[in-house]
């Protein structure tokens, strides 16, 4: 018999998960609390419970967790980077950033990513798989364990693209969100995509009070196409559109996302052309001084060109800020960690 993901079970799906094997619900609320309150990677952690309960767990579930593979601490801003390994051997990366309200934690989605945008170290080394709901509360829980805090915000920003793994991450919200577990409510949540529109309508009508966060990263089909295959199956205009609607049907605001790069896409002819693009769409316009990655050729925009971009995109009534940068001395951008260590095993 296949074992269960029991941290992927909802409290519900639990409880009947227990009297297949003839334990109470008591029970199932003792343990529902041990694996998202306290966040334990056994059963024998389980203080309340007895061996013979715990073997049945063990005979029944498994837990999935992260084991930090390599940590980092930035001496600028304190910013953490963590590399976890999971079960079966994969890597994965999140961050753990530091502001003023608390700390955010930046989680991935999947192992690898399929996506292929030309700026960014998440998809070098392929697409692996997709990360169970119990995979991503695991990065949150390790991380909480190490640092000895508590996560008040979630973006899922990191390796991977969430609605390209709908479902789990629906899954990872509704558990994410419980009362009975970390209870980090949806507004505190934002989830990125890189523009899978017909899943952008599946978020729709899920009614979720969370911020998107869209990668936008051009002002038009012929830039973005270059740097972003996703946008010869959807384009801006399609994109774009679902966007108007999403933001009119939820009364959230979109972050549209835009990474400047050097030469690609931060002239003031492409600011004037996002601006008229992004016209009567409620949104902010989040400017990213972009990473740069070894084996990409693109570079950062200088100061200058960001700056006045962002008066460009403020003179036609946008809202517009620059991203401040975190972890700039430990390379906090997602899929570098990855990359070095799938490096080095092909060494070993």
């Amino acid at each position: 018999m296949e074992k269960k993901d029991i941290v992927s079970l909802n409290f519900e799906e639990l409880c009947a998960a227990f009297a297949e094997i003839d334990l109470p619900k008591f029970r199932a609320t003792q343990v529902y609390d041990w694996l998202h309150k306290k966040c334990v990677k056994s059963f024998e952690e389980m203080t309340n419970i007895s061996k013979e309960m715990c073997n049945k767990l063990n005979d029944n579930f498994v837990i999935f967790s992260c084991a930090i593979e390599k940590k980092l601490v930035s001496g600028y801003d304190g910013t953490v980077k963590y590399l976890f390994k999971l079960t079966d051997g994969e890597y994965l990366e999140c961050v753990v950033m530091q502001y003023k309200y608390g700390h955010t934690i930046c989680i991935s989605t999947q192992v690898g990513c399929k996506m292929g945008c030309s700026f960014c170290a998440s998809g070098i080394g392929g697409f692996k798989r997709q990360l169970k709901p119990a995979e991503m509360l695991g990065q949150i829980y390790t991380a909480q364990n190490d640092l000895g805090l508590r996560i008040s915000r979630i973006v899922l920003m990191g390796m991977g693209e969430p609605l390209d793994n709908f479902d789990n991450v629906m899954r990872f919200l509704e558990l994410v969100s419980d009362e009975r577990g970390l209870n980090i409510g949806m507004r505190h949540i934002s989830l990125s995509t890189s523009g899978i529109v017909p899943r952008i309508y599946d978020l729709l009508e899920r009614h979720l009070q969370l911020t998107l966060s869209v990668s936008l990263h051009a002002p038009n089909n012929e830039i973005r196409s270059k740097i972003m295959p996703v946008n010869k199956s959807w384009d801006i205009d399609e994109l774009l559109s679902a966007c108007r609607i999403y933001g009119e049907k939820t009364s959230r605001r979109i972050s549209f996302e835009y990474a400047m790069m050097n030469g690609v896409n931060d002239t003031p002819e492409c600011a004037e052309e996002l601006a008229k693009r992004l016209k009567n769409i409620l949104c902010h316009v989040n400017l990213i001084p972009a990473n740069e990655v070894a084996e990409k050729e693109h570079r950062r925009s200088t100061d200058k060109s960001i700056i006045q971009f962002k008066t460009i995109l403020e003179k036609h009534g946008l809202t517009a800020t620059v991203r401040r940068t975190l972890g700039s001395d430990i390379n906090a951008s997602c899929g570098q960690l990855r990359r070095e260590k799938i490096k080095e095993d092909s060494f070993c």
